[in-house]
């Protein structure tokens, strides 16, 4: 039984000696593959061991120095006996340069590395010993010594003529701490114009977005936040387009890369979440710094105020249009003698009151025509069809006028045809017939009216110049605008409801037109408007 329990402990002991002999020629080889020279000391300070790193730069073989003390191989033999008890007191790797002494009295200079050595209970064993030759390291430190000695000397030489130099250069150091002190108080100021900045911003009352390259945001106030629901630190430094959530920043995202081109440009844009609102994005862009500010205004108040007038509108004009109509039949049979004879007094009066009651039902009308425009729906009945027979339909229609007022008329047809254009063509009429009657309206007796028609590929263009009484300068941005009149035509006449140019526009766009104007008071003005040709526009006419 006892020699069944040996032959285990036996074979495991053989085992141990066999990974022991592994290891040490692991090490051994590991030793003599590193291309720094090591040795190993004893605590004596006896060489132990060296690898062939050691022999080459030292020339003495593993023979020739195993069991030689270590002060025989350098030069500075009381700075190694320093190193190492130093060594030995830190336990921490020290680091010296000294000189080495080779077998053949060579003098070399290394870095000297030197570590403890300790067994598996902590006790101290000796010493690794690594050395480094720095010999073209010295030698690189020593022409580099003497090309700064050189250039010491030729940098001495310039001395003088700097000293003469220095005059010059205190007095331009004092201009220049002059212009510092300048420079600092520009500095403050323009601190404190930064401060007042940004102290706007944060204060704003509206919502504002600073945008910089690549439309990365790098600003967003209080009331910005709350518009869109976000946290600064949520969207700071982050790219639009980087931006999914929420879908407000989605949608401002989408409107500015389709308006990346406009520089300036206003749009509504409506949101459902977190609350219903409709903010106004204006985006002014800094061309020079490939920024841009985003003003983001709530008016949801606003349109719900016009919504409620619209509606109002609407209602008033609905219910006032029912007994209008029946008073102006009524008047009309009593005007054509179907309610008995009248005299040519009554007829006088009647008539007058029979006109007045045609301007009404024409304003009830245009207001109608305004709150279908603010609601959305005022498109009907697109077809395609020629602009041209449109407009000769108009022109047809107010001869008698145009005769009336000895107006030079002239309708200037395309030598080629027309593409069609797909329009509502009742809607185009009204369009036509405004801009046809305001310049008849306004152009004094014996003045020249004159229509043209031209296309291009993607359009067709429509102009009416008149020579009437123009548009003051002052004026002219607020032509398009509901109930405008322009002062000059009011004190010609006083009939007129300033919602005929507000509609017209409204037609046009809607069509995806455009409509603009130029004109000089006591000159004349031209109007013009274009409706798109494209297959798309069939699209396009789908939303309303």
């Amino acid at each position: 039984m006892v020699r069944k329990k040996i032959t285990p402990i036996k074979e495991e002991l053989q085992r141990t000696k066999e990974d022991l002999a592994d290891l040490e020629m692991y090490i051994e080889d590991f030793s003599s593959f590193l291309p720094l020279a090591v040795c190993t000391l004893n605590p004596l300070e006896i060489i132990i061991d060296i690898n062939q790193a050691f022999q080459d730069l030292t020339s003495y073989s593993l023979t020739e120095i195993i069991g030689e003390s270590l002060e025989r191989i350098f030069l500075e033999k009381k700075e190694a006996k320093s190193l190492l008890n130093k060594t030995r007191e830190k336990r921490m790797v020290r680091t010296e340069e000294l000189t080495l002494i080779s077998k053949e009295e060579k003098k070399i200079p290394v870095r000297v590395f030197v570590s403890v050595r300790i067994d598996e209970k902590g006790n101290f064993i000796g010493y690794f010993l690594t050395l480094a030759d720095i010999t073209e390291v010295k030698k690189f430190q020593e022409k580099t010594e003497e090309k700064v000695k050189r250039r010491t000397k030729e940098l001495e030489g310039s001395r003088m003529a700097l000293m003469n130099m220095l005059e010059d250069v205190e007095e331009s150091r004092k201009a220049l701490t002059n212009v510092l002190e300048d420079v600092d108080e520009a500095r403050k100021r323009a601190e404190e114009e930064r401060d007042k900045t940004k102290a706007i911003i944060t204060n704003f009352a509206d919502g504002l977005v600073v945008l910089e390259k690549g439309n990365r945001i790098s600003l967003i106030n209080a009331e910005g936040e709350r518009l869109l629901n976000v946290k600064t630190k949520e969207i700071e430094n982050k790219t639009l387009s980087d931006l999914s959530n929420p879908p407000a920043i989605k949608k401002i995202a989408e409107l500015i890369r389709k308006t990346k081109d406009e520089g300036l440009f206003r749009k509504e844009l409506s949101f459902k979440k977190p609350a219903e609102r409709v903010l106004e994005i204006t985006s002014i862009s800094l061309a020079s710094r490939e920024e841009a500010v985003i003003i983001l205004h709530d008016i949801t108040r606003e349109k719900l105020i016009e919504k409620m007038k619209t509606e109002f509108v609407s209602l008033a004009a609905h219910q006032l249009r029912t007994p209008l109509s029946a008073i102006k039949w009524t008047l009309k049979m009593l005007l054509e003698g179907d309610l008995g004879k009248i005299t040519d007094e009554q007829q006088d009066f009647i008539q007058k009151t029979y006109n007045s009651n045609e301007r009404m039902i024409s304003l009830i009308n245009d207001l109608l025509d305004v709150t279908r425009i603010e609601e959305g729906r005022y498109l009907y009945k697109p077809a395609l069809t020629q602009l041209e027979n449109i407009v000769q339909f108009v022109v047809n229609s107010l001869k008698e006028e145009i005769k009336r007022k000895r107006i030079k008329f002239e309708f200037k047809k395309p030598k080629e045809k027309l593409p069609k254009v797909k329009v509502d063509v009742e809607k185009i009429r009204l369009v036509i017939n405004n801009l046809l009657d305001n310049a008849i309206r306004y152009t004094p007796t014996g003045g020249k009216v004159t229509i043209s028609l031209k296309h291009g590929k993607e359009k067709v263009e429509f102009s009416i110049k008149d020579t009437g009484v123009g548009v003051p300068e002052d004026q002219k941005n607020r032509v398009f605008a509901k109930f405008f009149r322009g002062a000059n035509v009011m004190r010609m006449a006083t009939e007129g409801t300033g919602l005929g140019l507000f509609i017209a526009k409204n037609i046009i766009e809607a069509h995806g037109g455009k409509i603009w104007f130029e004109s000089t008071e006591e000159k004349g003005t031209t109007f013009y408007f274009t409706l798109p040709v494209k297959k798309e526009f069939a699209e396009f006419l789908k939303e309303f």
